[in-house]
């Protein structure tokens, strides 16, 4: 028996194949019912095999590697890493984005308009070959076999999907997944109880004085950091769906009109569009101390050298007059004066955002690789 982090339901080991318990959100104060597609439905016994799938290396083409591979339950489910790392040490160009809260994203990924559902998303990882990640690609029947060859995963897929009668498959094994990664809610950081608790006492001085400084004008934080989750554009139950949102921050210009290094051209790399040049998603700055290094390749190793790189208004203007302003970069990279003092403010605030009851029930259900 135990509880799904953020959701609080249980197994009950009892079940008939054809048995669903109801499944019961439990979501943080001020957080709302993440939105579920119609296809593939909340279930407590998908979740479970979801969980248990997420950590088993069985589901890369060689065995090696796991989702938990590059999504660490220690680290806010990222891995530590500036570009993730795939089978046979094959570097990604780009980070491991944390999957907390991933559920409510309008888009997932770095930069890609076009992927709104985990269902989808969860096809990249693992079959994708530039660079392979989880090498699926034309392993999926040696990989199926080695599920199936565990007798209790068996019963998992079987509970999990009591109308197929063969249960194994590559999409239930996508459809479980995406499953347990909707459970995985943060929204227990001391700024939680301290916002939507009550509790006037879960920040301290610092931490308040920077919490106005992330939510002032001067600073514009907030803009692209919004909302309960502090991202860009969030979805869930009863909202509409948002328009999706990328930005250019000024990391890179290499030819004086903003280019950034391919591959990773941001928006740009799906569109064409010199316009949409470095433009990239703002991911949650929940669990933010956790998940260094920073920025779409990791390129910065902490939250003070991030602030510093707002407050010079990006790398493109730290040499005016040799570097000429990029005209794609977000209207909001102005740059700012911070003082030592206030640094440090911002700095203890982004720490306040850490849930540690979110990491320590991560690692009290992570499963031991089989």
């Amino acid at each position: 028996m135990f509880s799904v982090i953020g959701c609080g339901f249980k197994i009950d080991n009892s079940l008939s194949f054809d048995q669903q318990s109801e499944y019961v959100w439990q979501v943080p104060n001020g957080f709302p019912i993440p939105l579920v597609p119609a296809d593939n439905p909340m279930t407590d016994n998908k979740v479970e095999l979801g969980r248990q799938l997420f950590y088993d290396s069985r589901l890369s083409g060689d065995g090696s590697v796991s989702c938990a591979f590059c999504h660490q339950p220690s680290l806010a489910f990222t891995d530590g890493r500036s570009r993730a790392v795939g089978i046979q040490g094959n570097i990604h160009p780009r980070s491991a984005m944390s999957l907390a809260n991933v559920a409510y994203n309008a888009t997932l990924g770095w930069d890609d308009p076009s992927l709104t559902r985990l269902e989808d998303q969860m096809l990249i990882p693992l079959y994708n070959t530039q660079p392979p990640e989880m090498g699926a690609a034309g392993r999926e029947a040696e990989i199926l076999s080695r599920l199936k060859k565990d007798r209790d995963l068996r019963l998992l897929f079987h509970r999990a999907f009591p109308d197929d009668k063969y249960p194994v498959t590559m999409r239930n094994v996508i459809f479980a997944l995406a499953s347990f990664e909707r459970t995985l809610i943060s929204g227990n950081s001391p700024y939680d109880r301290w916002a939507y608790g009550a509790d006037p006492d879960a920040l301290n001085k610092d931490q308040r004085a920077g919490a106005r400084l992330f939510f002032s004008k001067r600073l514009n934080c907030f803009r692209c950091h919004a909302g309960f989750n502090f991202s860009g554009p969030v979805k869930y139950t009863g909202s509409e769906l948002p328009e999706a949102r990328f930005h250019n921050t000024a990391l890179y210009n290499e030819d004086g009109n903003g280019a950034y290094p391919r591959p990773n051209t941001g928006l740009h790399r799906h569109t064409g569009q010199g316009g949409d040049m470095g433009k990239f998603r703002a991911p949650t700055l929940r669990n933010i101390a956790l998940t260094a290094p920073y920025m779409h390749d990791g390129s910065i190793p902490t939250l003070e050298a991030v602030l510093d790189h707002y407050a010079a208004g990006g790398r493109s203007r730290f040499n005016p007059q040799i570097v000429r302003f990029n005209s794609n970069t977000d209207p909001l990279m102005t740059g700012f004066k911070l003082s030592p003092v206030e640094k440090r403010q911002l700095i203890a605030f982004l720490n306040a955002l850490t849930d540690q009851i979110f990491i320590q029930q991560a690692l009290e259900q992570e499963v031991l690789n089989p």
